[in-house]
C-alpha cells in the first residue's frame, strides 16, 4: 500500500499516516534551517517525544553510498539539525544519516548541497537509501538499537576515487566523530516522525517509504 502525502498548511509540511505501522511520515516545506517549527509542531499536536523521532538528513561527512543510524550528538554544523534539537529542547531524537560526500572545501559547502548528484553519487546514494528501508519494520517496530547493528555491520560498496572537479573535490576528515555504540532501543510509540531535508535525492527515501 502507499502512503499519501498531503500538504498541511498547520504544519508547514507534507505529512501522511504509514498505516503498516502507524508512523507519522513528515517533509517540511520550510527552508531546511528552519525545519525544527513543522517537526515541534507535529510531534507537540500528537504528543511524540523525541526519542521517538527519527530524522533523514544527508551527512557531508559520509561518502555516498554509507548509511549510519544515531540517537542523540550535537549538529556538526548542520542547520537544519540545529533548528530541530532547538525546537524540541533536546538531542535525543534518532538521525538516519545518509552520506553525499564533502566537497573538500568548506567555503563550497552551500553551493554542493543545493545541486543534484553526479549521476555516481546518486546510485550509490539511492542503494543506501535501499538498505536502510530493509530495516525499516525494525526501526518503526521500536528495535533502533537492532537496525543500527544491522545497518552498521551490512557490507558497503568499496569507496571509489573522487573526482576533482571543481565542488566535488577530494573528501575532508569526518569533523571529529566518534564510532557511535549501539544504543539503548527506545520504547515502542504508536508514531513516529521522519523528517527529511528538501537536497535532490533524499526526496527518493520519502518515494520509496510510502511505497512499503
Amino acid at each position: 500500500s502507499h502512503t499519501a502525502l498531503r500538504k498541511d498548511a498547520k504544519f508547514q509540511a507534507l505529512v501522511g499516516r504509514h498505516e503498516a505501522s502507524g508512523a507519522w511520515l513528515m517533509l517540511p516545506q520550510s527552508h531546511m534551517n528552519l525545519s525544527g517549527r513543522p517537526v515541534q509542531m507535529l510531534a507537540s499536536f500528537f504528543k511524540i517525544a523525541p526519542a521517538d523521532i527519527l530524522v533523514a538528513h544527508d551527512e557531508l561527512d559520509f561518502p555516498p553510498g554509507t548509511v549510519r543510524l544515531k540517537q542523540g550528538g550535537g549538529a556538526a554544523g548542520h542547520n537544519g539539525l540545529k533548528d530541530i534539537s532547538a525546537r524540541l529542547a533536546s538531542h535525543d531524537y534518532w538521525r538516519l544519516r545518509i552520506g553525499i560526500g564533502h566537497p573538500g572545501d568548506r567555503h563550497a559547502v552551500t553551493d554542493y548541497v543545493l545541486h543534484r548528484p553526479s549521476q555516481e553519487d546518486r546510485v550509490e546514494i539511492e542503494a543506501a537509501i535501499g538498505r536502510a528501508l530493509e530495516l525499516l519494520p525494525l526501526m518503526v517496530s521500536g528495535d533502533m538499537q537492532g537496525a543500527m547493528l544491522k545497518l552498521h555491520t551490512a557490507p558497503e560498496p568499496a569507496p571509489r576515487a573522487r573526482k576533482g572537479a571543481p565542488g566535488k573535490g577530494a573528501q575532508e576528515a569526518p569533523r571529529g566523530e566518534q564510532p557511535q555504540e549501539p544504543a539503548p532501543a527506545p520504547a515502542a510509540a504508536p508514531a513516529e516522525t521522519a523528517a527529511a531535508e528538501r537536497r535532490p535525492g533524499l526526496g527518493s527515501l520519502f518515494d520509496r517509504l510510502r511505497k512499503k
